[in-house]
Order: C-alpha cells, then structure tokens, then sequence
C-alpha cells in the first residue's frame, strides 16, 4: 500500500524528483555543439529557474497533493485493524484494498507522466482530485459486509484518482527548480509524512469516537477536497519548459537500460515486505498486548519520524551519492523488520515506530535519485519515471495480500517477519550490481 536529489543540470537539462520515488535526470546538448554531449553530466544549472511566487507557490501545492494521496495511504492501516477485528474479510483478502490503491498510485505514474509531458498538467490533477475525493465519499457509503464496494471505493478508486495527481505534483517541481531542487523536493516530500501523521490520528479518533466510521471517513473527505483545490490553484507548469521542442522518446533504449531496470526491480523486490509495518502495526501491537491508546498512534509516530527520514539522507545523498547512501539504509530497514520478535510493550513499540519510520522514510526518498542519472533526454523524463514505477508498483501489490497469507486466520507473525525482512535485504543486495554499473558509467564512486 507507493513517494535526494540531483544538485544541477545543464540548462537543457531536466531532472524528477519523487517521494519515496523516482528521479530522472536528462541532459541533451546544445543545438550550435558539434561534439558529443556528456549524456549525464550535471553542470552549470540555470539560478533564473529557482523561487519566485510561481515557484514556492508549485512547491506547496505539491505538498498538499503529497499529503493527501501517499499520506492517506500511509493511513491505510487504521482500516486494516477495523475492517479485520469486524470480520469484513481475511486480513489477506483486506490488504489487497490497501495494496491496490498504493499499486495505482504509483503504476498511473505511466499515463500521467506522458499527459504532463504532453502539457495535460492541470487536466490530469483536476481529473485526479475529483476521482479521488468522489471515491473517498463512496467509502462512507459502502456496506463493510460487501467486499467489493470497499474494494472498487477504496482500492482503485482511490488509487487510480491519487495516481493521476502524485506524479504530476511531484515531476511539474522540475519546471521551477534547478539548483536548489534538492530543498524543494524535500519539502515537497515531506507531505507524506505530514499526512501520515494527521490522518491515522483523525480517522482514529473519529471512528471511536462518537462520530462513527461513515461520518469520520465523510470528514476526511472533506478535508482533502479542500487540500485539492487548494493546491490545484497554486500549480502552474513553466511556458518555458512546455514550448521546448520534445523528440520522441527513444523506449528502445529505455527498455534495453540495464542497470535502470535492475533498479527498479530492486525496488519491486523490496516493496514486497517494505509496507508491512505501515499495513499491519497496528494490528501487531493490539494482538502483543500493547496498550490500545499507544497502539493507534503506531502509524502516525512512524511517519513522524519519516519526515526526518526523508530530509536528513537526502543531504547527505547529494553529496556522496545516492546509491552509496540508500544500499546500507535499506539494510538497516530489513534487519530492523528483524526486531519485531522482540516487541511486546509499550516502549519496545514506540522505538520500533520512529526507528522503522526514519530509515523507512530515507529508503523511499532515495529511490528518487538512485534512477535518476538515466534519461538521456529531456523527452524521456515522463516516460522514465512511469515505466519505473509501474514496475516497482507490482511489489507494492503483491506483497501485503502475500503476507496476509502467510498469517492466516490464527495470525503466526514470525512468517510474515521474516518474508518482509528478507525480501527488504534482498532488494538492497540488488542495488551492489547496479552501483558497480553506475560508477563504471559515470566514471565516479560517488553515485
């Protein structure tokens, strides 16, 4: 149930940055060169592209799209624990709506990514925020004994209308930021940690309280429906940008890029276990006996401390490179999977959440900038970055509905441990190959 960066270009140059996601950086030459252009050299960034009122004004809007689409699906573990503990389906069965939603989230990022390329921008995020506030309103209406109108609501609904809105958001950042791109986006980023904050708190405390379920979700619809239009009023694209002359992209190549497609398998692979805490912690801690008022705040003290997870690697990534920085971290975040055996109190839950949320927040982040040395053109940005997440999306998918299998009806955690950490260890292990690649490319370690 899924969004560091690049420090200049040449002024032709492009680069996207995504959350938790994906980064293309793309070089083409100048039309009066003669020589053969450095395909990914990062030099002599344009300052004119950064700030002004149109820049900072791109930049909050996407925050607030990040905050509601990744954010709420951050949330999706409140709903797990409800719809579980009041026997709507089998815990795997309820996963599959979480996980679809964040598989359409990331896999639209190929359609979208073409629209913006092709100047759709604001058609594509206003489509998006009407499907997705629509669906969200038609959650508080579907029956918890029908599966399927949770899941057609819910799952990809919701799903396809925060696909069609994350990455817009995210790539139209490339049209007003150069060289303190780095900055931006990780201010950009940070929205979904913000919203994975507010929203598993709100949906909690609504769905217990009084209020009840249909109203509490309702309330958050509300809310993002406001979040929206807020920010499709402060996105704007750069004219500049647009009226360039866009070549085709070549997807012979794209498809024939190795150490591209290796990375974002690594990715698949590692989503297989990586949103087992963020789709089942709740969960874990009620059933370990950690208290019910501690065990709600699970999520939102994750996410929490994702927002440093997501600004602090980034800095040191822009420096010492990426990948370099994301191959230990996601290790760390498969081994801490590890931890879980040991968790049966309040303090041992606690400590899990920030550790977990940190390095969970720096793995997501990091993804950007990992895939980001390979476009070779301008015209392939869009592309790039939806092939690699409708690639990646898979393992978002696939993973928690598999997990919820190893569980079962009499719930045995340690199979869902160690499939989670493992697959998380492996996706790491597959990013050796793709440094060595990228170095021998580059002519650099710092990669």
């Amino acid at each position: 149930m899924m969004e560091s960066f690049t420090e200049s270009t040449n002024r032709d140059s492009i680069a996207i940055l995504l959350p938790g996601s994906l980064s293309v950086d793309a070089s083409s030459p100048s039309p009066s060169s003669t020589s053969t252009p450095d395909l990914y050299s990062e030099k002599n960034a344009d300052p004119r592209m950064d700030g002004g009122p149109r820049a900072w004004a791109t930049l909050v809007g996407g925050f607030l799209v990040t905050m509601v689409t990744f954010g709420y699906a951050n949330a999706f573990g409140v709903y797990q624990d409800i719809y579980t503990r009041s026997g709507t389906a089998s815990a795997s069965r309820i996963s599959w709506i979480g996980s679809t939603q964040v598989f359409f989230l990331l896999a639209m990022g190929l359609p979208a990514g073409k629209l913006l390329d092709m100047g759709y921008f604001h058609h594509t995020t206003l489509a998006g925020s009407v499907i997705f506030v629509t669906s969200l309103f038609m959650v508080s209406l579907a029956h918890h004994d029908q599966y399927y109108q949770i899941y057609l609501c819910q799952g990809l609904g919701i799903g396809i209308g925060a696909g069609l809105l994350y990455v817009p958001a995210m790539a139209i950042q490339a049209h007003h930021w150069r060289t303190r791109r780095a900055l931006a986006m990780g201010i950009v980023i940070t929205g979904t940690s913000i919203g994975g904050i507010i929203f598993p708190i709100m949906l909690n405390q609504l769905f217990k309280g009084a209020i009840g379920f249909a109203w509490g979700v309702r309330a958050s619809a509300f809310l993002c429906l406001g979040l929206l239009a807020f920010a499709n009023v402060l996105m704007s694209t750069s004219p500049a940008i647009l009226s360039q002359s866009k070549p085709k992209p070549n997807f012979k190549v794209i498809l024939m890029d190795v150490p591209y497609l290796l990375g974002a398998f690594s990715v698949l692979v590692a989503f297989w276990g990586f949103f087992f805490p963020y789709f089942y912690f709740q969960l874990f801690s009620i059933f370990h006996r950690v208290d019910f008022n501690i065990a709600f705040y699970t999520i939102s003290i994750m996410n929490a401390s994702s927002f440093f997870g997501r600004i602090i690697p980034n800095h040191f990534a822009d420096k010492l490179g990426p990948i370099n920085c994301a191959i230990p971290l996601a290790l760390a975040n498969g081994i801490l999977i590890f931890a879980m055996f040991g968790i049966n109190s309040v303090a041992s839950a606690i400590i899990f959440s920030i550790l977990y949320g940190f390095l969970s927040g720096a793995v997501l982040s990091l993804c950007a900038p990992i895939l980001a040395t390979f476009a070779r053109d301008p015209s392939e940005i869009g592309v790039r970055f939806g092939v690699a997440f409708f690639i990646a999306s898979f393992g978002a998918l696939t993973g928690p509905p598999i997990i919820g299998d190893l569980l079962g009806s009499r719930f045995q955690w340690y199979k869902a441990i160690v499939f989670s950490a493992v697959v998380v260890i492996l996706g790491a292990l597959l990013l050796i190959p793709v440094r060595y690649m990228v170095v021998k490319r580059k002519g650099t370690q710092l990669v």
